[in-house]
């Protein structure tokens, strides 16, 4: 049973920074693309950010130069690495893995605000 859990979320003044993590379980991790989103108040969810499983990346626009996805297959685990957080970025943020896109951690709520 694919599980995906994800932490790292919280309250951060505009211009903060904050790291996300999402830990897999149930999967052959390292042979998987994995993927960030995001959903806001009365919005849709939307792809923040990706990473194959050989490492390569791409970024939704609006947080391109300022948000980093890595991944860590010894650990199980996706990271979003936040910097220059807007509070446009505010959000409930996931994980997802395209061979199991069904599944849905609970998520992590992020706010950015003074």
């Amino acid at each position: 049973q694919v599980q995906l859990v994800e932490s790292g979320g919280g309250l951060v003044q505009p211009g903060g920074s904050l790291r996300l993590s999402c830990i897999a379980s149930g999967m052959l991790f390292s042979a998987n693309a994995m993927r960030w989103y995001r959903q806001a108040p009365g919005k849709q969810r939307e792809l923040v950010a990706a990473i194959t499983s050989g490492g390569s990346t791409n970024y939704a626009d609006s947080v391109k130069g300022r948000f980093t996805i890595s991944r860590d297959n010894a650990k199980n685990t996706v990271y979003l690495q936040m910097n220059s957080l807007q509070p446009a970025d505010t959000a409930v943020y996931y994980c997802n893995t395209p061979l199991y896109s069904l599944v849905w951690g609970q998520g992590t709520q992020v706010t950015v605000s003074s």
